[in-house]
């Protein structure tokens, strides 16, 4: 067996170029007997730690590295051409400190250097030269490049400079044959310049997928890249079939004639030895207060928090107490809780609002003395082992909730305290799922487009469905599959590519922070938002032992802390979210009606349906609605069967008596994850932290642990007097309910901002209303579903007003007053201008408003949308009038604006009140008909506002009984037909592929929108009668394939605006 080792490979990380999987990768190694492969990506690292995992569990010696791009001139250079074409080098980690050097190198060609592709160039390779082993990468190598064009000079002068900085011993010219033309010629110069400059030499393969046949793939993912096709001479493509997994013995026959290049590799591969530090926690450093360690200060912060939160002092808690800070310097986290305390102290006390906890970490008593989270878990019966078990211990992790809207102020002073080097988002990778894959190949295949679109619709729209599984589960594919060709072979090459890495993004919530810089950790890359984010993903820097927070985002604190600015400003009230009084009357009143559009987690027709029926009375029977509302419980028929024993219709029933304690709060039934802790804990004799391993054990399905541990509750049970036969029935039950039972301190978090946001609506509704509605500008079905909620309540909403509406929806007397956000094609500066000039006093008339502000700012087109949307109602002209006046105001504005700006107005004329000639002349027009503003009001702000075409015919439609299209949405039953009326928008004519025509549209009722299809026979039947803005009732059959439902009509009947006798 010839001793070779592959230097330069790309794998799936080389994004839409390398098609060789990670673990196919290490796989063909152990294969074939190369004790050793590199992974030399295009510029990044993305997948480095995944394949050091990899490679350790296969036995196989991990080569970190990456194949640099190397700047023509010097990184900071940007010139068209010029610049756009660097050269390649390869850079192996030969120790510890190449690998950082390696992370430096390839941070900086992001942050510094990048222009088309990440670059570095020589100044940075100088300073960053020690530990690293250099090849000089392929035909696009800057030495091999120069042997392309015959300058043999330039070559040999860079071979010099690199040996200078790297050393004789550590840079090699690289070798390669893949039958690509001038290779030959190059290889024969690269030996001389070895020989002549007494250089190693090495033989590569610039691996681009595992085995020959498997170029076709990469053909593909190239052509997917440059969003070519497959048949398209020009593309983007590799000259042969050679860049595969050769083995020794190829490589050897390849290059017969120089076996050091092959000896080469092997000898560099046992100078490499890279080793990640698993096991350990690399926290920033929390600096405390003078006369304080970590541990000290947080037991004074806790014990500060103990007076606020308790009055009164019990033994239980102080208890919890010591446990849970035992707990924490034992694992040593206390510098962890700190830093978590540190910024949403800092939140709140900057007015940025903050969630209650999310997840399990709302079981910590500290979490809830320090003000990290706000649910008391002595009250709500949540475990701290949850978050942080003892005997099996992880990084905790608080999911801490901010205003969506200020959650950036948050991160900004954690760079500030931290350092900017030592904070950075985390990277994530948008991947090819199966649906995209047969959709991706398809295209690039030249298929058409509605043959690939039906194979993507036969994959089931579940999460994280492959299209293996697809095969197994659907008879039509898998016999399409295996009776066409072209189908199968689109099939087959999709499931290649199937989970590769699309593309690179920001997450959307983590951020890590290092006690030292990032990059002497893990590599940084330039996201395209322009902020530096991690290459290596969330999952990655968890196992490296980096700290990861999740600042989320939730839009819902932005409404609840607008809300509390509204209630401030209209009724001088000032509200915190942690002084909203518990078991609010009016809010559970609000809760039992079902009435609950807008709130949190609560405002689907079926969750809406559970409110009524479970009529919850306290906090308990909301964490419990929270928990009940999920796709096991309600398929089970568990849900059932809580309410009946919540309302007494049917007795609870308990195994044993001391269950009672345990399942009282949920009527015997196990709910929640906490009580099957509990119930080891207290009847089995488990230790809380051996309790939440019996839990994992059951929600993975793993039947040996189980069964141990079955064995281990039984006997635990016998000895508090519980029988064996009662033992194995509790430990079943708990087996049963293990499928459907949810996370406590979850749902708890959720139940408590829900609560949050029905305390608001019916105790504030126009406050919470217009936050509310200011939250969804933009999306037009939302905007109307909560304008028709706010009729409902008897809030009135106003038009937008240039001399009363803000940016925002504001509260105005009895009512909302729309704000200028929700007008089309009006931005924030224009805002700002009308805002700020109605402060010198109301306009008067289209001209006023167009003399006095800057029509540089505010163009003719938002004008234009201010007054078809009614915006100049104050004005007391018609809308048609100011529209057939428009251009003659700009004119105006415009000359005057001119007369300015050449001093044609004097200082004594301005003295004397001189003005340019501004007559206002108008036509006197009578204002369009109704339907004719309503389309203008539709279009222009999204929404009907002063009506709506279906109004005439709600009455009806409710007494024929249709449902809304909001309950349609929510109603999967497949192949059901309905029937829905609504209002007609964006028809569409479409050709099919047999030359036929059908046509789509978009139906709204004052609750939701659907598309609908007609197909060529009831569209020969129809179009005559077809037209935007008419109201129309159809039948057909939901299509619950796509995630955004479809109604394929089957009847059509076009009514009139005017409801017909």
């Amino acid at each position: 067996m010839t001793d070779f080792v592959h230097l330069h490979t790309h794998s799936q990380y080389s994004l839409l170029d390398g098609a060789a999987s990670l673990e196919r990768l290490v796989q063909e190694a152990a294969a074939t007997g190369q004790r050793a492969v590199a992974v030399t990506d295009h510029g990044v690292m993305y997948g480095i730690f995944k394949f050091y995992q990899a490679a350790k569990e296969a036995g196989i010696k991990p080569i970190i590295g990456c194949e640099v791009y190397v700047a023509r001139r010097t990184r900071h250079d940007r010139e068209a051409k010029l610049d756009e074409d660097p050269y390649h080098l390869v850079l192996l980690a030969e120790n510890e400190i190449g690998y950082k050097n390696l992370v430096k190198l390839v941070s900086l060609s992001h942050l510094e250097g990048f222009y088309y592709r990440p670059r570095v160039d020589r100044e940075i390779l100088a300073a960053y030269s020690e530990g690293l082993i250099v090849l000089s990468a392929c035909l696009s190598g800057e030495i091999a490049s120069h042997l392309l064009v015959g300058d043999k000079e330039s070559a040999q002068k860079t071979a010099e400079w690199y040996k200078e900085v790297f050393g004789s011993k550590n840079f090699f010219l690289e070798l390669q044959y893949q039958g690509i033309e001038g290779q030959r010629a190059v290889n024969r110069e690269l030996l001389a310049i070895a020989k002549d400059l007494d250089l190693g030499v090495v033989a590569t393969n610039d691996l681009h997928y595992i085995k020959r046949e498997d170029a076709m793939v990469h053909d593909v993912l190239l052509c997917i890249q440059t969003g070519k096709t497959i048949n398209d001479p020009d593309r983007l493509k590799f000259a042969t079939d050679e860049f595969y997994f050769k083995t020794g013995e190829e490589m050897a026959q390849a290059f017969r004639e120089v076996p050091e290049a092959l000896k080469n590799t092997a000898a560099i591969a046992e100078r490499c030895e890279v080793e990640f530090e698993l096991g350990k926690y690399h926290l920033p450093k929390y600096k405390v207060p003078d006369g304080f360690n970590k541990e000290s200060y947080l037991e004074y912060l806790c014990r500060e928090g103990l007076q606020q939160r308790y009055p009164k002092k019990t033994q239980e808690l102080e208890e919890r107490l010591s446990y849970e800070l035992s707990v924490i310097k034992e694992t040593g986290f206390a510098g962890y809780f700190l830093i978590v305390w540190d910024f949403v102290h800092y939140a709140k006390s900057r007015g940025i609002a903050v969630g209650p906890g999310r997840g399990s970490g709302a079981g910590s008593l500290v979490g809830y003395l320090l003000g990290i989270t706000e649910l008391d878990p002595l009250e709500h019966q949540l475990l701290f082992e949850r978050f942080l078990n003892p005997e099996r211990v992880s990084m905790p992790d608080f999911d801490i909730d901010f205003c969506f809207e200020r959650r950036g102020e948050v991160i900004e002073y954690v760079k500030e305290k931290y350092g900017r080097d030592h904070v950075a988002q985390i990277i994530t990778f948008g991947t090819m799922a199966a649906r995209g894959a047969i959709r991706d190949v398809g295209r690039v295949l030249g298929l058409p487009y509605g043959e690939v679109d039906k194979i993507a619709k036969m994959i089931p729209n579940e999460l994280g469905i492959t299209l293996e599984d697809a095969l197994k589960n659907s008879t039509e594919l898998e016999t399409l599959v295996r009776e066409n060709e072209q189908i199968s072979r689109l099939v087959s090459i999709a499931r290649a590519v199937e989970g590769f890495p699309r593309h690179a993004s920001i997450h959307a919530a983590g951020v890590v922070i290092t006690p030292q810089a990032i990059t002497d950790y893990v590599p940084l890359a330039r996201a395209s938002e322009g902020e530096a984010t991690t290459q290596y993903p969330m999952e990655d820097l968890e196992t490296i032992g980096l700290l990861k927070m999740d600042f989320l985002g939730l839009r819902t604190l932005t409404v609840l802390q607008d809300t509390m600015e509204l209630v401030r400003e209209t009724k001088g009230e000032e509200l915190t979210l942690s002084a909203i009084p518990q078991g609010d009357t009016a809010a559970y009143s609000l809760l039992r009606s079902g009435q609950t559009l807008g709130l949190f987690q609560l405002e689907s027709s079926g969750m809406r349906r559970l409110l009524v029926q479970l009529a919850p009375e306290v906090f308990e029977d909301l964490i419990s609605l929270v928990a009940l509302y999920r796709p096991g419980p309600l398929g089970s028929g568990m849900v059932d069967d809580f309410i009946k024993r919540r309302h007494g219709e049917k007795e609870n029933a308990y195994l044993h008596p001391l269950l009672e304690e345990i399942l009282e709060p949920t009527y015997g039934i196990i709910l929640y994850q906490e009580q099957v802790m509990q119930i080891c804990h207290r009847l089995g004799g488990f230790t809380l932290g051996e309790s939440d391993l019996v839990r994992r054990a059951m929600g993975k399905k793993q039947p040996e642990v189980l069964s141990a541990l079955r064995e281990k509750f039984v006997k635990g049970a016998e000895e508090q007097g519980i029988s064996r036969k009662i033992g194995e029935e509790i430990f079943s039950l708990m087996e049963y309910f293990a499928g459907y039972g949810f996370n406590k301190s979850h749902s708890a978090a959720y139940a408590m901002i829900a609560y949050w946001t029905a305390y608001f609506k019916a105790n504030y509704p126009q406050e919470f209303m217009a936050a509310l509605l200011t939250s969804v500008i933009g999306r037009s079905d939302k905007v109307g579903i909560y304008i028709e909620e706010c009729r409902r309540l008897g809030i009135q909403i106003y038009p937008p007003e240039v001399n009363h509406s803000q940016a925002r929806f504001t509260v105005e007397g009895r009512g909302i007053r729309i704000g200028l956000l929700a007008v089309k094609n009006l931005g924030e500066g224009a805002i700002e201008e009308i805002v700020l000039e109605r402060k010198q006093g109301s306009f008067k008339s289209l001209y006023d408003f167009c003399r006095r502000l800057d029509l540089g700012v505010l163009n003719k087109r938002a004008v234009e949308s201010l007054i078809r949307v009614g915006a100049f109602a104050s004005t007391k002209r018609t809308r048609r009038e100011m529209l057939d006046a428009l251009d003659n105001a700009f004119e105006q504005s415009h000359r005057l604006s001119a007369s300015r700006r050449e001093g044609q107005l004097s200082f004594f004329d301005l003295d004397q009140g001189f003005t340019v000639e501004t007559g206002e002349h108008w036509t006197g027009a009578e204002e369009f008909p109704q339907p004719v503003l309503l389309n203008m009001e539709k279009e222009y702000l999204g929404v009907y506002l002063t009506g709506h075409p279906i109004d005439p015919w709600k009455d009806k439609f409710k007494e024929f009984g249709f449902p809304s299209i909001a309950e349609t949405l929510e109603d999967d039953t497949k192949n059901g037909e309905v029937i829905i009326g609504g209002v007609v928008s964006s028809w569409r004519r479409l050709t099919t592929k047999a030359g036929k025509l059908m046509a789509t549209f978009t139906m709204e009722d004052l609750t939701a929108s659907i598309e609908v299809l007609v197909f060529p026979k009831l569209y020969e039947k129809t179009y005559l009668e077809a037209d935007n803005d008419r109201v129309v009732v159809v039948k057909g059959r939901l299509d619950v394939n796509e995630r955004e439902k479809k109604l394929l009509a089957s009847q059509i009947r076009w009514l009139s605006n005017e409801l017909e006798e």
